[in-house]
């Protein structure tokens, strides 16, 4: 069988590499729009330096996907993750060895993600420590607190994401740190969002949850922990990317041919069945035969590109569905202004997070990534320098996106300077990154979603994979559950009639399937 798989996301190389490894008798394309792989997962290289953009932490509930990363990771053959990367992991030791002297290719990490609100550090999640309560204040916190029992008495119907958050945490915890945030993530009020985006993302975290997570690692109990909550993960030396470019690579050897920088403008199809597609590489139109599609490619881009034109209701529903796009400027500088007053050891008293939310309305600014603590290996000189990636999100074609580099560089670090992380005369180096399409929102045509779908499973051999395939906040362990279960379908059916329940049933549950026992 001849499969073309469009996109070299997450998604798509784990189908690739799944087909080509694992199966035998399938000619495996993989087109790619860009000159990169890995989509919103790659590493990006500057100047010895490595940017993750968007952080990824290498954490999942589902035994085949961390034995898969494991698989990749350690291609010859080692037991799974589960079983003994635990034992076979070693951490550099922030009180000055070098991490040169290990090998390993992951690395555990302790998570440290925290709040940046009015010059205070608050935990990620919002915990009940008593530094909690001493940031926000006597009056705040018995604020906080009616304003969460009223929430467990008076439940509201989930009709957007205000009420799912309010529902879990209270109106002021969510006017505190949910609301300003959300709009500044997503440019909409969290009460024009649908409370979808809450049950794939934030599941089943809230202040329940999170006492009971208190008391489970005071008492011991081992009950397993909601995804939001975890305190450990694992991150390759070298970045997310390293898992990508060594995953392609190895489907690529086993016969897999890649196009970069190829562009799919259409969906060949007879009848309800695709029969290939049609891409510009190098500004001329090529077309290349397929028994099956796999698709990551935006839905919004991949209904107008079938060549079976789509019901007029059906193509304005996802010329409508929306987008956030992303942008990183990343900074090399001598040092930050902010000091470690946690207990967590690191490296020349550097602050342990990995992210730090900004809640400061006054500033764009979304989130602070310290690519020093994912991993020593990203920075090239992590004894002395501190590498940052500054996240903004906007909408491709405004302001912030048009913005010259130089210009939007110097804003970026205005904004830094401000609320008091940087001084702008400890800047050495900068780089700006602008990512499409990064985060599928749910608000606009999104409530037309279910008729898309049925719309594009209607033709039997296209299947729809990964975050922007199924216009789904995925994360990449989902992204990867999606291709398992497309090349499951592929090579399992006898009679050649697919089924996509399962491919789309990821992580679509209120209560992911993943989490339960």
């Amino acid at each position: 069988m001849k499969i073309v798989i469009i996109g070299a996301g997450p998604a798509g190389i784990t189908a690739a590499y799944e087909l080509m490894k694992k199966h035998k008798g399938y000619e495996v394309t993989v087109i790619e729009e860009t000159d990169r792989i890995g989509g919103i997962s790659q590493t990006v290289k500057y100047n010895g330096n490595r940017m993750d953009i968007g952080g990824h932490r290498f954490f999942s509930k589902s035994k085949r996907v961390t034995d898969w990363w494991y698989e990749i990771m350690s291609p010859q053959g080692a037991p799974s993750i589960d079983d003994k990367l635990l034992g076979r992991e070693k951490e550099y030791d922030p009180n000055g060895k070098d991490p040169e002297k290990y090998d390993d290719v992951m690395l555990k990490r302790h998570r440290v993600s925290r709040i940046y609100y009015k010059n205070k550090f608050f935990d990620y999640p919002v915990t009940m420590k008593p530094e909690t309560i001493k940031n926000m204040g006597f009056v705040t916190t018995m604020g906080a607190g009616c304003s969460y029992m009223a929430s467990v008495i008076h439940k509201r119907q989930e009709t957007s994401l205000e009420n799912f958050y309010i529902n879990r945490f209270g109106k002021k915890l969510y006017s505190m740190f949910f609301e300003g945030y959300t709009e500044k993530v997503w440019g909409r009020h969290p009460s024009q969002i649908s409370a979808d985006w809450g049950s794939q993302r934030v599941k089943g975290l809230s202040i329940r949850a999170v006492i009971s997570d208190m008391f489970r690692k005071m008492t011991g109990n081992g009950k397993a922990v909601e995804t939001s909550l975890i305190e450990e993960f694992y991150y390759p030396k070298f970045g997310p990317g390293q898992l990508w470019e060594t995953a392609l690579e190895q489907a690529v050897k086993a016969g897999a041919k890649v196009k970069m920088n190829c562009r799919v403008v259409k969906i060949n199809m007879k009848g309800k069945t695709a029969t290939g597609v049609t891409y510009i590489e190098k500004g001329r139109e090529k077309h290349i035969n397929a028994d099956a599609v796999l698709s990551t490619m935006p839905v919004r881009e991949l209904v107008p590109a079938i060549e079976d034109s789509a019901p007029a209701d059906i193509a304005a529903a996802a010329k409508g569905l929306p987008y956030r796009d992303f942008i990183t400027v990343g900074l090399l500088v001598d040092r930050l202004c902010l000091k470690n007053n946690t207990d967590i050891p690191n490296f020349n008293g550097l602050v342990p997070d990995c992210w730090i939310y900004v809640q400061d309305a006054s500033v764009k600014l979304g989130r602070i990534q310290i690519f020093n603590n994912w991993s020593p290996y990203m920075v090239e000189d992590f004894k002395n320098k501190v590498w940052i990636g500054l996240e903004y999100f906007c909408n491709e074609g405004d302001e912030m996106w048009t913005s010259p580099d130089d210009k939007f560089i110097k804003f970026a670090a205005s904004e830094l300077e401000k609320i008091g992380v940087i001084r702008a005369e400890d800047i050495i180096d900068s780089h700006m990154e602008r990512i499409k399409k990064a985060y599928p929102a749910y608000f606009d045509t999104y409530d037309r979603i279910e008729d898309i779908k049925k719309y594009l499973d209607s033709f039997n051999n296209l299947f729809c994979m990964g975050r922007n395939g199924q216009h789904r906040y995925n994360n990449m362990d989902h992204s990867m559950l999606t291709a398992f279960e497309t090349v499951d379908e592929l090579t399992g059916s006898k009679s050649g009639v697919y089924s996509k329940d399962k491919i789309w049933n990821v992580n679509a549950e209120k209560d992911y399937h993943e989490e339960k026992k």
